[in-house]
């Protein structure tokens, strides 16, 4: 490790984040998590959990940020300990949204105007129109968490019942739409990994794998049609991301599926490094939220930082931890 990333390294095992902590040692390091069970019980009993469970929208459950479809989310991403009873609450809460009867229920449509004013979910051109993401969050924070059980099954099953012949998912309802969104996959590919890997279910493995084409067929970030970049906000990077996508996320994903040697995420991985500033650290370069105390809309209970001009610690410790998966960084 050269000096840079040292002096980044020291600063932020000295965070006073015991989540940053925790990603730096698990991901980084590679500690297994056997180490890390006192460290995990500071992270439940940290003034950001805390603060973030406090927060909790009693409301819809998918209220951005503050519903507790995000809050479960946050806390799996944070490092919560797995199998904490005290939140099966907000896992029924979540799982009882997802698994309502309206996503088990599904109609033809042959326009997008014709597929609104139905119960269900409306397939157009012979594609299920559902935000994968959705389903897909919630997937991966239960079985992040700890929390799985026979209703993880049925989101697989629904997230399988919905994908695409490229591998993604996709909410576009114009029947010209054929192609997955980079939004609507990402989150369904990691929760299908950790549940692959939670229960050594092979069918779910597989389907994460066909969902990362989306993205390696793509090169984690430009059109297949003129090479263009897709979306600015694709090569900014960010924390949280929620239901966004940027190349960061898209990477740690394809460290999970165990894909980020695939050739075709190198100019990702290029970017990213190129991105590092001068003193070492990422910053975030945008962000997808406000903060408030109050359940206003796309507002989060906590400030996860930003700037372009200083180093964002979330930011950073996912950053080291894609570079060192990737063999470009020994820690």
């Amino acid at each position: 490790m050269n000096p840079a990333d040292s002096s980044i390294f020291e600063s932020l095992l000295g965070s006073d984040e015991p989540s940053i902590e925790w990603k730096l040692r698990r991901e980084v390091l590679g500690q297994p998590e056997v180490e890390l069970t006192d460290l995990r019980e500071r992270i439940r009993q940290s003034e950001r959990v805390t603060r973030l469970l406090a927060g909790m929208s009693p409301g819809h459950v998918y209220n951005k940020w503050h519903g507790a479809h995000w809050v479960l989310s946050a806390l799996a991403d944070l490092g919560y300990p797995s199998g904490a009873k005290e939140l099966a609450p907000l896992r029924d809460r979540v799982t009882a949204a997802w698994l309502d009867d309206q996503y088990y229920s599904e109609f033809e449509a042959k326009s997008s105007s014709s597929s609104y004013g139905k119960k269900g979910v409306p397939l157009i051109d012979g594609r299920y129109r559902r935000c994968g993401s959705i389903h897909g969050n919630a997937l991966r924070a239960i079985c992040e968490l700890g929390l799985a059980d026979e209703r993880a099954d049925q989101l697989v099953e629904r997230l399988l019942h919905w994908q695409w012949p490229d591998g993604g998912w996709n909410c576009d309802r114009n029947p010209t739409a054929d192609t997955s969104s980079f939004m609507e996959t990402l989150l369904p590919m990691r929760g299908l990994q950790a549940y692959s890997e939670t229960t050594r279910n092979k069918p779910a493995g597989e389907a994460a794998r066909r969902a990362a084409e989306v993205f390696l067929s793509r090169g984690m970030f430009r059109r297949r049609l003129d090479g263009t970049v897709i979306n600015p906000d694709f090569v900014r990077l960010h924390y949280p991301l929620y239901w966004h996508y940027d190349i960061l996320g898209g990477l740690r994903g394809m460290a999970e599926v165990g894909l980020l040697d695939d050739p075709r995420c190198a100019e990702a991985l290029d970017l990213l490094e190129e991105m590092r500033l001068p003193g070492g650290g990422w910053s975030a370069g945008g962000r997808f939220y406000s903060v408030s105390t109050e359940a206003k809309p796309n507002t989060d209970s906590v400030d996860w930082g930003s700037g372009r001009s200083k180093p964002n610690p979330w930011v950073t410790a996912d950053a080291l931890g894609v570079l060192v998966a990737a063999g470009r960084l020994r820690p």
